[in-house]
């Protein structure tokens, strides 16, 4: 076991974690750091279908004006389940981008409420740009981590017979990488930049692997998926307070 990582709790103390943390995402303090990126997420999404159906609508009274009306309605319909699929496919990962800047502020006002500190510090901008900064340099290590480890997977499961293998990996590697992803906010708020990351996962890797499966699930979840990054970092946030911090 890794120093600085307690060895308590297992697989379902990290997924439990996952659980905890929707009570976590009202408390006050914490809600306006919830609430931007996901307000922005949804107003990019509406102003993309919006700006979509008019030129769809324009391209259908340009040029198929004179066909059947049932005919119009059916690609109105196909455009329906286009976007709602988009939607679903995508929008945890558009709210990942978009909230990366937040996240260490979320991560800290998720902190201070776990410890009972009620002077919350109130949003500000000029936090958020200043947190963009490490905010990149750790997404862009974080990429190269996950790059250099996809790859082999790839070639495996394109393997005849290793392949098999690969259906049990794959699974586990998304599991992984989504506990790296979110448990990097609270670690990098107390200075321990990314390839510590790993060591206090490595430490705790049934905690970490549990974490990483409740999260998969809240992200392909329909509807829960909408909040599945603010309740990712929050709940790494409260992993972090109970089974590093404390250690």
């Amino acid at each position: 076991m890794a120093a600085g990582v307690s060895k308590r709790g297992g697989f379902l103390t990290g997924a439990g974690h996952v659980l905890g943390a929707f009570a976590l995402l009202r408390a006050p303090g914490v809600r306006a750091y919830v609430v931007v990126p996901l307000a922005l997420n949804i107003a990019l999404f509406i102003a993309a279908i919006v700006g979509a159906s008019d030129m769809l609508d324009y391209l259908i009274a340009e040029y198929l004006g004179g066909w059947p009306d049932f005919l119009q309605w059916i690609i109105w319909l196909l455009f329906a389940l286009v976007s709602a699929v988009l939607v679903f496919f995508t929008f945890s990962i558009v709210a990942n981008i978009l909230a990366s800047p937040f996240n260490g502020l979320l991560s800290e006002a998720v902190e201070r409420h776990l410890r009972g500190d009620i002077e919350a510090v109130p949003f500000a901008w000029r936090r958020l740009l200043a947190e963009l900064r490490r905010t990149l340099v750790a997404e862009a290590r974080k990429l190269a981590y996950i790059v250099l480890r996809a790859l082999p997977l790839l070639v495996i499961s394109i393997i005849p017979g290793l392949n098999v293998a690969g259906s049990v990996l794959w699974p586990l590697f998304g599991a992984w990488m989504l506990c790296m992803e979110y448990l990097d906010c609270p670690l990098g708020n107390h200075g321990e930049a990314f390839p510590r990351v790993i060591e206090h996962m490595r430490g705790a890797r049934g905690l970490s692997l549990g974490f990483g499966f409740a999260m998969t699930v809240v992200t392909i979840v329909p509807i829960l998926n909408f909040i599945a990054v603010p309740l990712g970092v929050a709940a790494a946030t409260r992993l972090y307070c109970a089974q590093i911090a404390e250690a």
